[in-house]
Parts: C-alpha cells; structure tokens; sequence
C-alpha cells in the first residue's frame, strides 16, 4: 500500500483517550509478533500538519534520519509545505536521490566509494548536495576524482551555530570551526575558487533551541533565556553571514532550525527553508517544550515474558537508546499500561527491560507493553517495518531502511 496523509485533515485526536488509544493499537497488532512498531496514522499526519503551521509558511526539509522509513518521507514529500530532504549519510542519500531530486547531506562525509559514485554520475551530482566545513573535504574528493574528469559537485557550508556565553561558555553541539563571519567568508570564498564545485547553500543548525526541552524542570529559566539570547544572537550573526555569502554565490538556500525552533527560526528573515523530522513520529522526548504538544505517532509493543515479584514485570527487549548522552532521557518510555517505570539500576536491557510499578501486578506473561522512544529515527534501525493503523485498525505496514536491506549508520 501507499501511506496517504491526504486529504490533509484532522477530525480528531484519539491519543487524548489513553485507556481507549492504547488498547485500540494493542488489538490492531495482537496477531504480530514482538517486538512490534506501530505509527499511528491519524497521529502523524496531525503532527506533520502541525509542524506547517508552525513553519510559518516556510517550506520544511525532511530530515530522514528522524524516520528512517521511505514511505513515511514519500507521504509527508507529498503534502503542501514540505520540500526537500536532508540526509544524514552520502550513501543514503544517494539511494534517495534515485526517486528525489533534492537531496542535502546534512553532515560532511569521508565515504570514498559514496563519493566516486556521486562524481560519475551526472544524474545523482544534480540532485545531491554535499555539506562542507573544510577545505580538507573538497581536497578529499577531488583526490578520488579530479574537476577536469568529473561531474560538478554542489556543495553547502555548515556554519557553526552554537552559543558562546560568557557566563555559561559553549553551549550547543561541536560542528562546524567555522562560527563568525570572517570565518564563514573565507571558506566561501575558497570554495568559489576552487573548480569543480558550486556553493548553492548554508546550513546553520541551533541545537541550544531546537534540541532542548523547555517546559519542565528547575533549570528550565536558565534554559529560556539562553535560548532567547542565543536566538537573538544568531539572528544578527546569520543575517551577515547570509549577506556576504550572497555577494560570492548564488545561494540556493539558506537552511536552519529543528523541530524544537520551528517558530524562532522561521522568523528569521535571513533563512529560506527550515529542517524538521523528530517531529513526524515524535519521540517522548519532545513531549518537554513550551511551544508545541505532538501526537505520540510512533510506538512499541513488547511481551511480559516472566515476574521475578509480584510488583514487576520483565519484557523481552527494549533497550533502544537513542542518541546523545546516556541518561535516562534516552531510554524508551513505557507508556501502557499507565506507572510503569524501569529499575535504576537495570534501565531499559538489551536483551530484557524490567519494568516496576502497581500496574505491573496486573500484567501477566504473554501482555503486552507499549513504549515510546526517545527520539525518533533510531528506532527505525530495531524492527524490519512499521505497521500502519488509523481508526483502530491495522490498514498496512511500511518497512524500514532495515527492512529494505539498509544499514547507513
């Protein structure tokens, strides 16, 4: 089957029921065996509507790692507002550019044999664009393939968007060395000097804000106004940088934002087009922030396969971490049956999750418990598919890179 998320239209929000939506999707799937991954139609397609509308009338690249299944990206590509994808590896996104004709690599690669097969083939050098931050990559590829033998290849600078506080020091991710506009300038310059290659874009991704939950916790002040200074500093930084590179090149884009900065990000007149895909299938990590509530559109059901006491119960599987620091933020979230939690000490296992709480007495071998990842695409790497169910019942499934034989990272 086809996903459609069209007519894009939302009639109702069943989630808000939780007795009601979890044992809806726990009988559409009771005949699959677990581990079980399921998206919630109605679910993703409000949160795809959702992040539009908080777009700002931008349109949104999709960032497949956040997904990871080519249906779900072909589905939401459809829909009015979204444009473009950004890949997370060369080889990825050479394969997506088989059915896209616009495809960012959203990190620099060091792929050889990605890069000889983007360099010979006209087709993919057209609709692929590669992500640069030093002259060393562009020396990298064209020591696999001289300008004069090969296929002009469109390249993009990521500029480091992090925030340097002088009370709190870097905060953000270490990307890019380059982070002022002298910076960003000079390496623009020397790319457009270089043959063989053609600057078409920026990226400049603020994971202070779009990555960081804002709506609970003691240091959620502190969070908010770095968040609020940082925006305001990027926002003259990148107007500069923007304006200089557009005396060198002809930019075709200037991308920046996250699912967590859609708005802020959006109203800064410097950016063309902004990147979102946690959004889509909505980790439970993002259930943390001020400005907007997703739908729970992603989730997994795991077997209870025995009770060590009476208060907990163990199921099979479940330690699916995602990425970023290993805390306890980035384990699975059971979320039915309601006050479950997992042990301190044993967390969410490779092999078996021990889950503890009053519900856990009511749960016997063979139930079922639902969880929610932290982020989103990771997931994507532990089941084969997703199975598919709108109004309660199971309507198809749609496999995963996994599924289809793929293992980029």
């Amino acid at each position: 089957m086809s996903l459609d998320l069209l007519p894009a239209e939302v009639t109702a929000d069943p989630w808000q029921d939780p007795a009601t939506y979890w044992r809806a999707l726990t009988q559409a799937i009771e005949a699959q065996s677990a581990p079980v991954a399921v998206i919630g139609v109605e679910a993703l397609r409000r949160n795809a509507l959702d992040m539009v509308v908080r777009g700002g009338g931008l349109p949104i690249r999709v960032a497949s790692k956040s997904v990871r299944v080519r249906e779900v990206l072909d589905a939401v590509l459809r829909m009015p507002g979204y444009r473009g994808i950004l890949a997370f590896t060369l080889a990825e996104a050479l394969w997506l550019a088989e059915d896209h004709d616009d495809v960012v690599v959203g990190y620099p690669t060091a792929d050889r044999a990605a890069l000889a097969a983007l360099t010979a083939d006209d087709a993919a050098a057209a609709r692929v664009t590669l992500m640069v931050d030093d002259l060393a990559q562009l020396d990298l590829v064209d020591a696999i393939a001289p300008p004069s033998s090969r296929a002009e290849v469109r390249v993009a600078i990521d500029a480091d968007a992090s925030f340097r506080s002088r009370s709190l020091g870097h905060v953000g991710v270490h990307r890019s060395p380059v982070h002022t506009p002298a910076e960003v300038t000079a390496l623009a310059r020397a790319i457009s000097g270089r043959p063989g290659f053609r600057l078409v874009g920026l990226m400049m991704y603020e994971a202070q804000i779009a990555g960081q939950p804002d709506a609970e916790g003691p240091a959620d002040p502190v969070i908010r106004w770095m968040q609020r200074r940082s925006a305001e500093e990027l926002r003259h930084r990148r107007a500069a940088i923007t304006a200089s590179l557009r005396d060198i090149a002809a930019l075709e884009f200037v991308n920046g934002g996250g699912t967590g900065s859609l708005e802020s990000t959006a109203a800064d007149e410097a950016v063309t087009e902004v990147t979102a895909g946690s959004g889509l299938l909505a980790g439970h990590l993002f259930d943390g922030y001020r400005a907007f509530d997703p739908a729970p559109a992603a989730a997994f059901a795991l077997d209870v396969v025995r009770k060590p006491r009476p208060d907990i119960a163990t199921v099979l599987g479940g330690g699916w971490i995602a990425s970023g620091p290993a805390t306890a933020s980035r384990q699975p979230q059971p979320v039915w049956p309601a006050g479950l939690r997992t042990l301190s000490r044993e967390a969410a296992g490779e092999v078996q999750t021990p889950l503890q709480g009053e519900a856990a007495r009511d749960l016997r071998v063979g139930d079922r418990v639902w969880f929610r990842h932290a982020k989103s695409g990771e997931a994507s790497e532990r089941v084969d598919r997703y199975h598919l169910v709108e109004d309660g019942v199971l309507i198809g499934s749609a496999p995963t890179y996994r599924g289809e034989g793929k293992a980029f990272l």
